[in-house]
């Protein structure tokens, strides 16, 4: 049974984050998996009919209604069995929770950023304070996952785990020269051990 379908790039760390709560779920059998040719630059006109950013992940439903981005697929994909619950319904975890994805959405989008400016700008127009601008957004949420989320990181899986352990998994695969561990031991720790769950391990980025 088909329940969405899934424009995806297997690289995309935002791709990663759904197809990982998918598994987390026990409905990544419930997704069907399409092509796509996102880019920063050129958009991918088969996905613009249903997002007119043209990016990945956007999903579509049975019934046609798109959806995007990836906070609200990871959203919907919590509502498609009862456990576990990746979003609590408790006021104040819920907010947490989701506060913590969007601090792991806003490392991945300075990630994001940096990456363009390396692979996609031509070498003579890269500009180097942009870059380490980025970076030090990167490395000043770092710090801020160390310092007051690891306790709720600890705990149950869920939507801000998901995120953040997709997001460190993203600087691993393309920014290995990068050392994030050093003096975020315990961060390293529990990503260590997340990365080690069926759900990481079956959506390793390629590409």
């Amino acid at each position: 049974m088909t329940t969405l379908k899934l424009f995806h790039s297997p690289a995309s760390p935002y791709v990663r984050k759904v197809l990982v709560s998918a598994h987390e779920k026990g409905v990544a059998h419930q997704i069907e998996l399409l092509p796509s040719a996102a880019g920063p630059v050129k958009r991918d006109q088969t996905i613009i009919p249903h997002n007119p950013s043209g990016k990945v992940p956007t999903a579509v439903l049975p019934d046609g209604q798109p959806l995007f981005d990836s906070r609200v697929i990871c959203a919907y994909v919590d509502t498609l069995s009862e456990t576990p619950r990746l979003v609590p319904t408790s006021h104040d975890e819920r907010f947490r929770v989701l506060t913590l994805e969007a601090l792991a959405d806003s490392i991945l989008d300075a990630a994001l950023l940096c990456r363009y400016e390396t692979v996609m700008r031509p070498e003579e127009k890269r500009w180097a304070d942009w870059y380490n601008g980025q970076m030090e957004k990167i490395d000043s949420g770092l710090d801020d996952l160390s310092r007051n989320w690891l306790g709720r990181l600890q705990g149950s899986v869920s939507a801000g785990s998901i995120a953040v352990a997709c997001t460190l998994g993203y600087l691993d695969f393309r920014f290995a020269d990068k050392d994030w561990r050093t003096g975020r031991n315990a961060l390293a720790d529990w990503y260590g051990v997340f990365a080690e769950r069926e759900s990481m391990k079956a959506t390793w980025p390629r590409g």
